[in-house]
Formats: C-alpha cells, sequence, structure tokens
C-alpha cells in the first residue's frame, strides 16, 4: 500500500468513527474531516437535526470550523474527508472553499440505502426548471445589478 493510500485510510477511519459516534449520539451518520499536509485542521459531524439547521452537515460544518481555525475562507491547499460522497450541497461547498482533494467512503447509494436519497438533488440541476418542485423566479427591477456595481467600485474588497 502506498503511503498516500495509507493517509487516506487513516483519514476516512476518522470520518467513519466521527459518524457512527454521531449516530449514537443522536445526529446522523456523517463525519467529515479537513487535512493539510497531513496535520487535522478540523471535524465536523451533522448536526442537521442538532442544531436545527439543514445546511448543517458533516462536511460544512468541518469547512466551517476549518476556515476559523485557518482564519481564512480559502482552504487551498487541503483535502476533505468524508465518511460519504457528498451531497450537492457539500460538494458545492467544497468548491466554494477550494479544497484540492476531496475523499469518501460510501456512496449515495449507501446513502440511499440509509435512507438519504440524494438523487434527486444530483438530477434536479440537468433538468429544466419548469420541471422543479419548488418555483424559481425572478424578479428583475433596473437597480438589481447595484450590488455588484457597488462591489466593483469598492476599492478594499476582498476578491474571491
Amino acid at each position: 500500500m502506498s503511503d498516500a493510500s495509507v493517509i487516506d485510510t487513516r483519514w476516512i477511519a476518522r470520518t467513519i468513527e466521527l459518524a457512527t459516534e454521531n449516530v449514537a449520539n443522536g445526529g446522523g451518520p456523517f463525519g467529515a474531516v479537513i487535512v493539510r499536509d497531513g496535520a487535522l485542521v478540523a471535524e465536523g459531524q451533522n448536526r442537521v437535526t442538532a442544531s436545527l439547521d439543514p445546511t448543517a452537515h458533516a462536511e460544512v460544518v468541518a469547512i466551517r470550523a476549518a476556515c476559523q481555525a485557518e482564519g481564512d475562507f480559502s482552504l487551498a491547499g487541503t483535502t476533505l474527508y468524508t465518511s460519504c460522497e457528498p451531497c450537492p450541497l457539500c460538494l458545492s461547498a467544497a468548491l466554494w472553499a477550494r479544497v484540492d482533494r476531496v475523499v469518501f467512503a460510501a456512496d449515495r447509494h449507501d446513502a440511499a440505502r440509509g435512507g438519504f436519497d440524494d438523487r434527486e438533488f444530483y438530477e434536479l440541476f440537468s433538468r429544466d426548471r419548469s420541471t422543479w418542485h419548488v418555483a424559481i423566479d425572478s424578479v428583475r427591477p433596473d437597480d438589481a445589478s447595484a450590488p455588484f456595481d457597488a462591489w466593483l467600485a469598492h476599492d478594499h474588497r476582498t476578491d474571491y
């Protein structure tokens, strides 16, 4: 087994441990860690029901904690390890955080078997919005782009 495989196996084991502990504590079966240069930056467990926050997936919790620990909104140079294939929300968060790599254990089919079926979300974005179960409408007043004009005119903005 290569050194990289040994490292991946170690961190994946930790995510599975976090996920299993979370189930025992009444939470969802998901755990995640953020690692930089072989060192733990942050951990996360699914906190959706505990915090009444539908965005508190383990990966998002870990990303939030890692950004606080690093003092930066960019996690470039890190790896996100997670006990299950990231759902579209978590994958988007990882992309916005600019993690370099995502490694997961269980896949979306394992999640579906456990009652966490994200298939509709994966498929939703490829369909025409008129077929979605939630209405997506646009109201565009004359000043709709004003926040972006202000952003572009701001000399001290932090680009991301």
